[in-house]
């Protein structure tokens, strides 16, 4: 399948750990997908400037968008700035636009660790939304956001339509024959349709079904046929439902 392509590094010893359940990155893969983009790459490192450095600089090679989560407070484990600019080979400024906001929303009380909030891998933008008060700060083709699920959400929220791509086309075949059997079958609708992505999922819970076979891609049309073909193949009395 063709499309736009994404990686989320979500970054934080807190998730390594367990101390800390990470919610933002199957919060990606459903707004993703929903948006057109094939979330190609999840990635959890911990709270270290290389290795951030090496995976932001690795996905964005690779990727169309990179989204990091996490690590971008005022404390000593926030190093996501410093790995992003890393990655990029760019050193870190202080941003005027991002001072403004500060001492906008701190007046008196800003502070050197408050003014720490500004400062990002040079030349990176900032994206301004009527629905934050914080821009998001993108260097490149990375999308650094809070780990913080609230937050992030809103930030992403702020960002999303710029992500819009064509939409992903999604058809679903239940059958009573098992996975083992239709295996074969499967593969020739596999060679034949080299442009849309065929699934199979077996089921041990109910007796509904024992396959969930789904077929995908950007191309309506293409869907269709795959479709058409696995049914044929497919033994008809086998068949429970399709969506």
């Amino acid at each position: 399948m063709h499309g736009k392509t994404a990686a989320a590094v979500i970054i934080g010893n807190e998730i390594l750990t367990g101390k800390t359940q990470d919610e933002n990155a199957s919060f990606l893969i459903c707004e993703l997908h929903t948006l057109g983009v094939a979330l190609r790459r999840i990635v959890m490192i911990p709270d270290d400037v290389e290795e951030i450095a090496d995976t932001v600089r690795e996905s964005a090679a690779r990727f169309d968008y990179v989204f990091t989560s996490g690590g971008v407070g005022p404390t000593h484990d926030d190093v996501t700035i410093e790995g992003v600019a890393k990655a990029f080979g760019r050193p870190i400024v202080r941003h005027p636009g991002l001072i403004a906001v500060i001492r906008d929303y701190f007046g008196s009380n800003m502070d050197e660790a408050r003014l720490r909030a500004a400062d990002v891998p040079e030349g990176s933008e900032l994206i301004y939304s009527a629905t934050t008060r914080w821009p998001v700060l993108a260097t490149a083709n990375v999308y650094i956001l809070p780990g913080v699920p609230e937050v992030f959400r809103a930030k992403f929220a702020a960002i999303r339509e710029r992500f819009r791509a064509a939409p992903f086309h999604t058809t679903v075949v239940f059958t009573r024959e098992d996975e083992l059997d239709i295996a074969s079958r499967l593969n020739q609708v596999v060679t034949m349709n080299p442009g849309v992505a065929i699934g199979s999922y077996p089921n041990f819970e109910s007796g509904d079904y024992r396959v969930k076979i789904t077929v995908e891609g950007k191309e309506a049309e293409a869907v269709a046929r795959a479709k058409a073909l696995l049914i044929r193949l497919l033994n008809p009395a086998s068949i429970v439902r399709t969506e």
